[in-house]
């Protein structure tokens, strides 16, 4: 990872990190499986599947039915967005303070993208962060580092001045094997013994320790937090 001051570029992963679109992906996983399977699903495996591409893992799951999974998903979660989407607290004023240091931001996610602008929107951050790569983009997908990669050619910068922010194992490996940095949040998905496990710079646990902590990358620790 680049050194204090020398990285300007965050990539943020949106699920779980920047909105908390959790209770919305495990109710939406649940009625697909209840619709199309006559299945009840737990949350704990609704929640192993938040980092992946939609459907890729419906079609792992069921071959056969994985099309209509995928079609009952994306129905019910466009739907019910409005109303199940959360905000997490802090979030806009971090971006805003992270972009008065001089940092660029942008989000890589593997939504689709007008699905992850209507997250954006739904959590109050339009403005504030714009889309850099999406499930569209690529045809590899994390915890392979094209979606990063592909993210830091389209706005032009050097992935060793880049660090990515997510929630999930699979974006702290896509954002090693591409060579940024990458810091692991604990308020989403994915448990701390695995995220632990897969070996990111850093690990935090609110948003004012995460904005404290990029503050010092970006400007070098001459920022207060």
């Amino acid at each position: 990872m680049a050194e204090d001051g020398d990285v300007k570029t965050i990539l943020f992963d949106l699920d779980g990190t920047l909105a908390n679109t959790i209770p919305l992906i495990v109710a939406s996983y649940q009625h697909a499986f209840r619709q199309v399977r006559g299945e009840e699903i737990d949350d704990t495996r609704a929640r192993a599947w938040i980092g992946r591409p939609l459907l890729a893992a419906l079609l792992e799951e069921d071959p056969e039915r994985g099309h209509d999974l995928d079609r009952t998903y994306r129905e019910w979660n466009l739907a019910n967005t409005s109303r199940l989407i959360e905000r997490y607290d802090g979030v806009p004023e971090m971006l805003t303070t992270l972009s008065a240091a001089g940092a660029r931001m942008h989000v890589v996610t593997s939504k689709r993208r007008d699905t992850a602008q209507l997250a954006i929107t739904a959590v109050g951050i339009e403005g504030l962060i714009e889309v850099a790569g999406a499930l569209e983009d690529t045809t590899a997908h994390k915890p392979d580092p094209e979606p990063l990669l592909t993210a830091a050619r389209r706005i032009g910068v050097d992935p060793v001045t880049a660090i990515y922010v997510g929630d999930a194992t699979v974006d702290v490996l896509a954002a090693k094997a591409a060579g940024m940095g990458s810091i692991a949040v604990t308020w989403g998905a994915g448990e701390r013994a695995a995220l632990e496990a897969a070996g990111p710079d850093a690990i935090v646990d609110t948003v004012d320790e995460l904005t404290s902590y990029l503050l010092d990358l970006v400007a070098g620790g001459s920022a207060d937090a």
